[in-house]
């Protein structure tokens, strides 16, 4: 793998990161561990080279396979919303993509499986998580729709791609006290969603408008 620049220059600069996290912080971001992450982790490696100089906008950018890396407002407010209550020991991720969410939530909670169904994207996923250090990430090429139901039982489950509907799956796999943000809609309409499961059932919070590419079934070699 090519030798990255972890620290980056001019665009890529920790002066940038900075007025990143600045602005996070007007949108509203408030938990200071998530703002750190955000601040450190090196979004521009998750990038092809030609788009590196725009990491630390606050926009979604192409990964390729018409996936894309979740603007960092984004993926600040839902790792947000999943560690809200308590600090998380086993956290699913469906839809690895670039690998920066998983990132930010490897060093957040004490373990994170994350499923991809596009394998390409999912083996640059691992270099990246190999070239940074993350030792407690858990990657599988499937159906992320399905979760990953034999390592379950989950404290946290985040979805970056967006169902019709919230799927049984992912909230069978739901430890009790467990939390899953998730958007759900269609093309013309989705809401970030926050399900809580507890003794007596789940309750859904509808959180903010969202956009997120659609939750696809199947697999891709």
């Amino acid at each position: 793998m090519t030798k990255l620049n972890l620290a980056g220059i001019g665009m890529t600069s920790q002066r940038t990161r900075d007025r990143l996290v600045q602005r996070l912080c007007n949108q509203g971001i408030s938990n200071f561990e998530v703002l750190d992450v955000m601040r450190t982790t090196p979004r521009h490696i998750f990038l092809d080279e030609a788009l590196a100089h725009r990491a630390y906008e606050d926009d979604a950018l192409p990964i390729g396979f018409q996936q894309t890396l979740s603007q960092p407002y984004t993926v600040a407010r839902m790792t947000e919303l999943l560690l809200a209550d308590a600090p998380l020991k086993r956290v699913l991720e469906v839809g690895t993509g670039s690998g920066y969410q998983t990132t930010v939530l490897a060093q957040l909670v004490e373990r994170v499986y994350s499923v991809e169904r596009i394998k390409p994207l999912q083996e640059k996923a691992r270099q990246r998580l190999r070239t940074l250090g993350a030792r407690n990430v858990h990657l599988k090429h499937a159906d992320g729709g399905f979760g990953w139901p034999d390592k379950g039982p989950f404290d946290g489950i985040i979805s970056t791609a967006a169902p019709e509907r919230v799927p049984e799956e992912l909230i069978a796999q739901l430890a009790v006290g467990g939390r899953l943000v998730i958007p759900v809609g269609d093309h013309l309409k989705q809401q970030l969603m926050l399900v809580v499961k507890t003794e007596e059932g789940v309750t859904t919070t509808v959180v903010e408008p969202a956009f997120f590419v659609p939750l696809k079934s199947g697999v891709i070699s």
